[in-house]
């Protein structure tokens, strides 16, 4: 089968390469390198510079014709999006358009999307599900609620294939500390230059923090189950930032210092999936626990 990832260079995006290449897939990158790294892409992947709302991917995807298109790329900072609402509007939305409207011309039979937990907002629920309500916090959050709709209006009008794939906070080696990164990576960036980690908040606020070998596997249970569905790639498990403290330090043969500073605008409190649609929908499930998962990822920090 041929398969192409939009932000395959990334840092989900090139695991998920990874995992479609083991499959014996030809896989296409669509990547225009702002925060991905070519040096991360496996060796049979082929990629193509490319913006996603260029007509250089509309052209790329017309005459690769691929069974699926991954879409990863995105403007994935919350506190980017704020400064520049703009910016993160043209990628993830107009560039979410373009790609649908290339699959739609190219009659490519199925789209599988990168969402967010961040589209509910910061709804006061012990588990969210599929069926809770949007609201979200942050233009990222926003951009991405509205991608989803994009989606699912092609698939009325046009009967275009998808998944759409709502992940919780994502982790795991080869996340870098900008752009895309979420806090575990940001702490192994600070462990790694002997700093001090920063807390926004109290560190009582939680994440569902899923593992990315987890994600990738999700995302290939995708190609051929899940037509027309939204599901959570969680571990329908809370865990607290300080929780993540916890764990970390108790890894590092360092004295780690923790200092708190007030919240971030636009942090969301609390965030937890409930992957039960999931399990159902896919056959899948989380089989990372966040010590393993953790103890993976710190390991990888410190490889020669």
């Amino acid at each position: 089968m041929k398969m192409v990832v939009t932000g395959g260079a990334g840092f989900i995006g090139s695991h998920l390469v990874d995992g479609l290449v083991a499959r014996g897939c030809e896989v296409h990158v669509i990547d225009n390198l702002t925060t991905g790294d070519p040096g991360r892409l496996h060796s049979e992947a082929i990629l193509h510079v490319a913006d996603v709302n260029s007509q250089q991917t509309t052209d790329y995807l017309a005459l690769l014709k691929p069974d699926v298109v991954f879409h990863l790329a995105a403007q994935a900072d919350v506190q980017r999006s704020i400064a520049d609402p703009y910016e993160d509007a043209d990628t993830n939305v107009l560039g979410t358009i373009n790609i649908l409207e290339a699959c739609r011309k190219s009659k490519i039979r199925k789209i599988v999307f990168a969402s967010t937990s961040g589209v509910y907002g910061d709804l006061e629920k012990e588990q969210l599900t599929e069926d809770d309500p949007l609201s979200p916090i942050s233009y990222y959050a926003l951009s991405k609620m509205v991608g989803e709709q994009y989606i699912r209006l092609y698939s009325r009008y046009f009967g275009l294939g998808y998944t759409i794939l709502r992940y919780g906070n994502v982790y795991g080696p080869g996340q870098t500390a900008k752009g895309e990164g979420g806090v575990v990576a940001v702490f192994g960036d600070r462990l790694k230059r002997s700093e001090p980690f920063t807390v926004y908040g109290d560190g009582n606020q939680t994440r569902d923090f899923i593992f990315v070998k987890d994600v990738v596997e999700a995302n290939l249970a995708s190609i051929d189950q899940g037509n027309g569905q939204t599901l959570h790639v969680s571990t329908g498990r809370r865990s607290s930032i300080n929780e993540l403290v916890s764990q970390l330090t108790a890894l590092h043969p360092e004295p780690v210092d923790v200092r708190y500073l007030p919240p971030k605008q636009g942090d969301i409190l609390h965030s937890c999936l409930n992957n039960d649609r999931t399990k159902a929908v896919l056959g899948w499930d989380a089989e990372t626990s966040l010590a393993e998962g953790i103890a993976k990822t710190y390991r990888s920090w410190f490889q020669a």
